[in-house]
């Protein structure tokens, strides 16, 4: 059945869902075992990003971390095992965003490991959304997030679990709840995208968190000393919170009747991936992504791998890639120039809806970020949306960092599926 929806009535669809993107309001809850608190995570379930795949076709380091996690989990007893177990269904392996949850690099997750509890207050409906992420490994570029498990991951992923997160999620709750958008609009003022460079917002992150540790320091000096060593030893750790506030925040317009703007953008180790809020949960799918990187000491082009990725939803709500020109140091880190960036920031402007009311870049005389994608704008001027993103080797492990962007492919089909659904105008 083809419902018709005239440029007026996609135009103010559109204007909807920018609004919804403007006015969310998320706030960091709880932290707690991903099988306490999202709906619909049993212990037999691993998560992963993208689009959910059948299991013979994930591949490299993706296929790795998710045996890694159900190793983890104690589901298997070696990887021979965790195979058969996957193969017969008895572990179950799962798209992370079948259950709200947000998946960084190859993002798995098991019952046992902890999450951000994330809500945006703002969304409709007395529940409002929620959005999970787990928490950062560490600063040891093997990670299971990116397709490594050995001994040392595991013990990194149980320090995570057993003792920063209980003492983390404490804090948290003797707050009351921390919002985070008003860090995220500080941290963009500071030099950070909320991707790729989250140096500000980390420490921002911390200074809300003075209180909740300064009580608990009262009579557990140790556990609140380790959470602190926890949040600061790098820039990284807001990165989760980041991709949580981001994903209750697109949850928000999914579902818009009309609208023609991108609502969530994924990788799989087969390919790139969108959605659309007129389009529901439906996945469009097109190959990988095109990506410009620097590299570590030691690593070359030839081992770049695509192992999964879901944190591009913060580029989805209006930032990474789409706040560049706030975050002049990414380009010591992931190459470019403050001219390329401002150039490629300005021009997506013209793939977008409107502007972010709250999320604005200095340099561009506080000119809020270039907000909600709408696919026909994509496919008018041929910009493609970029994303700002850490690099996976072949082998795993993180070996690099750079900006892609994504295919076309995706938006096509999207395109089509929008005309089947609403005729064409």
């Amino acid at each position: 059945m083809t419902l018709r929806k005239s440029a007026p009535q996609r135009a103010a669809a559109n204007a909807e869902a920018l609004r919804r993107l403007g006015a969310a309001a998320p706030v960091l809850l709880d932290v707690r075992p991903a099988g306490e608190v999202v709906p619909g995570f049993s212990r037999d379930t691993i998560l992963t990003s993208g689009p959910t795949l059948p299991w013979p076709q994930y591949v490299g380091g993706q296929r790795a971390a998710v045996l890694g996690a159900a190793l983890f989990e104690g589901l298997a007893a070696n990887e021979t095992e965790a195979e058969r177990r996957i193969a017969e269904g008895a572990i179950k392996v799962r798209g992370c965003q079948e259950l709200k949850c947000i998946g960084s690099l190859a993002g798995p997750y098991s019952a046992s490991m902890p999450v951000f509890v994330v809500q945006n207050r703002a969304a409709a409906g007395d529940a409002g959304n929620f959005g999970y992420c787990s928490i950062y490994e560490g600063t040891n570029h093997r990670r299971l997030n990116y397709g490594v498990y050995d001994e040392g991951v595991r013990d990194r992923l149980r320090y995570v679990g057993d003792v920063i997160a209980p003492a983390l999620g404490e804090a948290v709750r003797s707050t009351g709840g921390i919002p985070l958008k008003p860090i995220m609009v500080s941290a963009l003022h500071m030099s950070d995208d909320l991707h790729s460079r989250n140096t500000a917002a980390s420490l921002l992150f911390c200074r809300a968190l003075f209180p909740g540790l300064l009580a608990m320091a009262a009579t557990r000096r140790e556990a609140a000393e380790k959470v602190v060593q926890a949040l600061t030893e790098d820039h990284y750790f807001f990165l989760r919170l980041s991709m949580a506030a981001a994903k209750s925040t697109a949850d928000a317009i999914t579902g818009i009747e009309g609208s023609s703007v991108m609502s969530a953008m994924a990788f799989n180790c087969r390919g790139f991936s969108i959605r659309v809020a007129g389009l529901g949960e439906t996945w469009f799918n097109g190959p990988h992504a095109t990506v410009e990187a620097v590299l570590f000491k030691g690593h070359s082009q030839d081992e770049i791998t695509w192992m999964g990725g879901e944190s591009p939803i913060t580029e989805t709500i209006g930032l990474g890639g789409f706040a560049q020109a706030a975050a002049f140091p990414l380009q010591k880190y992931q190459g470019g120039s403050p001219e390329g960036m401002v150039k490629r920031n300005l021009s997506l402007y013209n793939i977008t809806v409107g502007e972010n009311p709250d999320f604005r870049i200095p340099f561009l005389q506080y000119r809020g970020t270039p907000t909600g994608v709408d696919i026909f704008k994509v496919l008018d001027t041929g910009i493609r949306p970029l994303m700002n993103i850490g690099v996976a080797g072949r082998d795993g492990g993180q070996i690099g960092a750079g900006t892609v962007q994504a295919p076309i492919e995706c938006f096509q089909l999207a395109a089509k599926a929008y005309r089947e659904r609403y005729g064409d105008e």
